[in-house]
């Protein structure tokens, strides 16, 4: 594993962050036109289709689908199955820009998981950058008062959101035990296909649990329509390509702070669409945000 930023890697970063922006409002603006789970299923069904002429090599007798099976299955469960499933209900009770803001503490987690399950040390400007980027989320919790910390009530969609930051952090580590298969090396398509066609059977089954469980329903319309191929196209296929392939450069620790521009880019798509007009604590939160992105890349230097 390469650790050293080139402008490759950087280009390969900063373009997933761009994407998710856009899924986290998109995302709120549909909430009420399609469930967030059936949303996720139906999303990932459409990349399927679309990496199909790609990657169909994965379905070749002896392919990895079968050999790696475990792998996949968990890579998919969490990537695909569970990370968006998550975000998507957590729009429908918080906003776009407190979703993405919530998930700056992404390499918070990436460091813990890496320590305690991976067996990665934790070095002083990753640690360091990752306190600047939690203040960050603990300034818009607490909407720029600490005193509000002590009495802090989160609603259901920043829970949703910290379980499923803490699954995408056991994901991008995941992504890093993958290099051993010559089916990342040889086709990026192939190895994103598996992991959608475990993902799918485990959306799957979440979404029929939804609409037993729930009074789910489609309003069906163009601008619905638009926005399922945008987050199946973006978000999904190009964001994880590039995510992939950035992890694997320079690892996790690094990539998740990457991440951190989500929240920045989605507070300017919530101002141009959605109305929802960034606070000063924003802004505050947004310079902890960067802070923690100049550390991780002072510490990639040394």
């Amino acid at each position: 594993m390469n650790q050293k930023l080139t402008p490759s890697t950087i280009l390969l970063l900063i373009v997933p962050p761009l994407l998710w922006a856009g899924n986290a409002v998109v995302g709120r603006l549909i909430s009420d036109m399609i469930p967030p789970i059936t949303l996720n299923f139906i999303r990932w069904t459409i990349a399927l289709l679309i990496l199909l002429p790609l990657g169909r090599s994965i379905f070749r007798p002896g392919s990895g689908l079968a050999k790696h099976w475990r792998r996949y299955a968990l890579l998919g469960l969490l990537g695909i199955g569970l990370y968006n499933t998550l975000q998507y209900m957590a729009l429908h009770t918080s906003t776009a820009l407190n979703v993405t803001l919530v998930a700056a503490s992404l390499p918070v987690w990436i460091l813990i998981t890496g320590r305690i399950f991976f067996n990665t040390p934790i070095r002083g400007y990753q640690l360091l950058g990752g306190i600047v980027s939690i203040s960050g989320v603990l300034i818009v919790l607490s909407h720029g008062d600490w005193r509000q910390l002590m009495e802090l009530r989160l609603v259901i969609g920043d829970v949703f959101m910290i379980i499923a930051t803490i699954v995408w952090a056991f994901y991008s580590w995941m992504l890093t035990k993958a290099n051993d298969d010559p089916e990342i090396r040889n086709n990026w398509a192939t190895f994103l296909l598996a992991q959608v066609v475990y993902g799918l059977v485990w959306s799957g089954m979440f979404t029929a649990s939804e609409w037993v469980l729930t009074d789910a329903e489609i309003l069906w319309s163009w601008p619905l329509a638009l926005a399922l191929l945008y987050v199946a196209v973006g978000p999904a296929i190009v964001a994880f390509r590039c995510w992939g392939a950035g992890v694997q450069r320079v690892g996790p620790a690094i990539a998740g702070f990457f991440n951190n521009l989500t929240p920045l880019i989605a507070a300017l798509m919530s101002l141009a669409f959605l109305g929802e007009l960034p606070q000063l604590y924003h802004a505050a939160a947004f310079v902890c945000i960067v802070g923690g992105i100049i550390l991780s890349t002072q510490q990639t230097k040394t």
